[in-house]
């Protein structure tokens, strides 16, 4: 494979991997560690990511619970918490603090699936924008000293490249949507 093409391919996989991580942190009803993933906690100063602050566990398939490996964080992660856009509020016990997931709503699962679909398309577009920027770097060799099969033959396996990130990308959306129109 060319140079060129790896080099493409590189950047249309890190804006699917983007999506993927972003769709990780949209909950479908269930406890997913996933949606503290952007949370940082104010540890003596250090914005922290939470995963470095405790161990978040999940005992029912609805509640996380994060136990800080120091009490005097109890605070700082439910302020984190409160002040970031998961939408539930936190409760501790003293020692480790809890996240109850409420059920979704019908409406509630129509509207983040919407939301998925979106920043699928995000997704689409920024996949189909590394290939056009890649197209208008080729079409630039042709007025070096590479023929127009050459161009032809690189246009070609770029197109073959977007069409297998789309495809990806259409299927991680589906499974996504079908996820949280389970019941």
């Amino acid at each position: 494979m060319d140079e060129r093409i790896k080099a493409l391919d590189a950047k249309m996989k890190k804006a699917y991997d983007y999506l993927v991580d972003d769709l990780a942190t949209i909950r479908a009803g269930r406890a997913n560690p996933h949606v503290l993933d952007r949370i940082r906690v104010d540890y003596y100063g250090t914005p922290t990511p939470i995963q470095q602050v405790g161990n978040i566990t999940v005992p029912e398939p609805r509640m996380l619970q994060i136990a800080p490996w120091e009490k005097t964080l109890i605070k700082e992660i439910e302020k984190a918490i409160l002040a970031s856009d998961v939408g539930i509020t936190p409760t501790n016990d003293g020692s480790v603090v809890r996240l109850v997931f409420p059920e979704l709503t019908e409406e509630r699962r129509k509207e983040l699936v919407k939301d998925i679909k979106k920043k699928g398309e995000e997704g689409k577009v920024a996949v189909r924008n590394i290939r056009r920027d890649g197209n208008d770097s080729f079409k630039k060799l042709a007025k070096t000293d590479v023929s127009e099969d050459e161009i032809k033959e690189l246009e070609e396996q770029l197109q073959k490249l977007t069409d297998k990130y789309i495809k990806e990308i259409d299927k991680v959306i589906e499974e996504k949507s079908q996820d949280i129109l389970k019941v």
